[in-house]
């Protein structure tokens, strides 16, 4: 058997985002998201020949802004596909750096595999000067490659940093170094293509996760509503007449007026689910008995208020019991 039959094989599926924009020569603003082809990003690093066979999937070339629910489920579904596959070990993702973090909670949530999926992007487009798309997708098809991320849940790999999937957020819409996460630290850090992970994930995720044995057609609808000083209720008024389930983005520790505590009430007797989030960055979340004495919320726990309504939504695929749904916000 020759070196290269003995090597990992990985999936490369692209989506678009910057790692794929293209612009003005040496330039890293002013460019088109999504209008090159990932192959020309990998032929730039032809050093990755020697960690893994690769295979290219080109399903989106999108702005990660355009990302919506049904181009998940699609991603989910090719995941699933290739990891299923019994020569494939791994599988990486390239996507946009902006709605990065929700897709990577959702696919951790639901596609079905122990292999190691990781997404990665790039700050700079493909034409710029020192674009950092090559190196961090050099690193994460190495990540995917190490048997070390086997059973790590999805995760992200940016600027030599292991992130996992729930744990992911975006801090910085201008640096290479863009991402952080929610106070439960980095997965681990890598030096080149050598891998040190030094912690893994404890809640549920991938195959351990129940929404990863459905197959889903579309998804409950959730809408985000976000409390700021003196807001009207309208705004909920205005949503609750086509959402199954609200998450507020409230102050603090989740709070919100007492208006907006009344007419939350209202809704969630009307059997819409409300989950408490907050606008804090590493905020957490609990049930509170005097600010809810009738328990009719959810506390968002960890989860920013992105992926609470990512995780409220499958929620509602299975039930609508406040009691069910609290202890899935402690599970996942």
């Amino acid at each position: 058997m020759s070196i290269r039959e003995k090597m990992k094989k990985i999936i490369v599926i692209a989506t678009g985002g910057t790692i794929a924009g293209s612009g003005e020569a040496g330039k890293t603003t002013s460019y088109r998201a999504g209008t090159i082809k990932v192959e020309d990003v990998l032929a730039s690093i032809p050093q990755i020949q020697d960690i893994a066979n690769i295979e290219m999937v080109q399903l989106l070339s999108v702005d990660s802004n355009e990302m919506n629910e049904q181009y998940w489920l699609s991603l989910v579904e090719m995941i699933n596909k290739q990891a299923s596959r019994d020569e494939v070990d791994g599988i990486v993702v390239t996507h946009g750096t902006d709605t990065l973090e929700e897709t990577a909670y959702f696919l951790n949530l639901t596609v079905h595999t122990v292999k190691p999926v990781v997404l990665t992007g790039a700050m700079r487009p493909a034409t710029a000067t020192s674009a950092d798309g090559p190196f961090n997708l050099y690193q994460a098809i190495a990540l995917a490659a190490n048997d070390k991320a086997i059973g790590c849940g999805v995760m992200a790999l940016f600027s030599s940093t292991i992130y996992s999937a729930r744990g992911i957020e975006k801090v910085n819409n201008y640096k290479i170094d863009a991402f952080g996460h929610n106070g439960s630290g980095a997965l681990g850090y890598m030096r080149d293509d050598e891998v040190y992970i030094s912690t893994r994930p404890v809640t549920h995720h991938t195959i351990y996760s129940i929404f990863s044995h459905e197959h889903y057609q579309s998804l409950p609808n959730v809408s985000l509503v976000t409390y700021y000083a003196g807001a009207p209720v309208l705004l909920l008024e205005a949503v609750s007449r086509y959402s199954e389930g609200i998450v507020v983005v409230g102050t603090g520790s989740g709070n919100f007026s007492k208006q907006w505590i009344d007419k939350l009430e209202e809704l969630a007797r009307k059997d819409i689910v409300i989950v408490r989030s907050s606008r804090v960055a590493h905020a957490i979340v609990f049930d509170e008995p005097v600010f809810d004495p009738d328990h009719l919320f959810v506390g968002s726990n960890t989860l920013s208020p992105f992926k609470a309504r990512i995780l409220l939504s499958l929620c509602l695929t299975r039930t609508k019991k406040r009691e069910e749904i609290e202890q899935f916000f402690k599970t996942y």
